[in-house]
């Protein structure tokens, strides 16, 4: 099917309708009769060859094959909107609603304390954030970018790598005072640890330390199996057990001596942070902003930790 502006006109007209929710509100944004916005669907419906929108004089609704054809080719309707700017020699706008879905603990030590800089620097973005265990779907919940933890499962979603952060064994001064300080890795194994849920399996996180090409797998024991980092901190550092945690965050609690890095000599243990979009084709101006201004946040020299747990 070769391209033409009929096709590129019926997209557009597809666009305002999802937007709207209905043809007459489309054809008001469109200056055009609900009846025009309704033949322009007829014709792109005809020229790609399937019903793409179910239709009443009450309500509208995207087939199966509008939701996948408008999932394909919404991303490169913004794409032809920025290169148009470009073209016309003006400097790309990076404006409009954002949504954002955050793991929370990046979202609590990390983003939410410089979310001041992002909305003065992009005031003509309203910024659009919740936090989930989960990343979900992207394309059907209308979310524009994921920050998540850990390495990218099988997906059709771009992933670009923010970080990669050490992976700290601590515990508080007074589990220590009590307990005693493990010497090797395997000491682990005999004192009380707080596991963490994995959100994506429902299992406690496995336990690894790594020095060079040294890696010792830890089996850990404990009452605690948390899935709340906050929850899992506070209850670190009250001397419930040892933990694993993130360095992302939580340096000034080892600075400060409120925990204690027990194996500083093994630092090779990470877990990596990716900030997740749709389509690599024309990502919005708004998505590239977010996603440098996390690059840009999450820099050695621009992470600071939040002391008051």
């Amino acid at each position: 099917m070769a391209f033409d502006g009929r096709l590129l006109s019926g997209v557009s007209v597809l666009a305002a309708v999802v937007d709207a929710g209905s043809f007459v509100r489309a054809s008001e944004i469109l200056a055009m009769s609900p009846s025009g916005v309704s033949r322009a669907i007829s014709r792109l419906e005809d020229r790609v060859g399937v019903r793409l929108v179910d239709r009443t004089t009450k309500s509208m609704r995207l087939t199966h094959e509008g939701e996948r054809f408008y999932q394909e080719v919404s991303p490169h309707m913004e794409g032809i909107a920025e290169a148009a700017l470009r073209a016309g020699g003006s400097a790309v706008v990076v404006s409009g609603r954002l949504r954002v879905n955050v793991d929370p603990f990046f979202s609590r030590l990390v983003l939410g304390p410089r979310l001041i800089d992002f909305i003065q620097r992009y005031s003509e973005v309203d910024l659009d954030v919740y936090t989930r265990d989960d990343i979900g779907d992207l394309v059907g919940e209308g979310v524009d970018v994921a920050v998540r933890f850990g390495t990218p499962r099988s997906t059709s979603l771009i992933s670009r790598l923010l970080l990669e952060t050490r992976v700290l064994t601590v515990a508080a001064p007074s589990y220590l005072e009590r307990h005693g300080k493990p010497v090797a890795p395997r000491d682990l194994e005999r004192h009380a640890c707080i596991n963490f849920r994995d959100p994506a399996t429902g299992r406690p996180f496995e336990w690894e330390l790594r020095r060079g090409k040294e890696i010792v797998e830890i089996n850990p024991k404990g009452p605690l199996v948390l899935g709340d980092v906050a929850t899992m901190l506070e209850a670190c550092l009250t001397g419930a057990g040892i933990a694993q945690i993130l360095q992302l965050g939580t340096r000034e609690l080892v600075a400060s001596g409120r925990l204690v890095d027990i194996f500083p000599d093994w630092p090779g243990e990470t877990f990596p942070l990716y900030a997740f979009y749709p389509s690599r084709h024309h990502p919005p101006a708004k998505v590239r902003a977010f996603v440098d201004f996390c690059l840009e946040i999450t820099r050695p020299s621009e992470l600071t930790s939040v002391s008051a747990l």
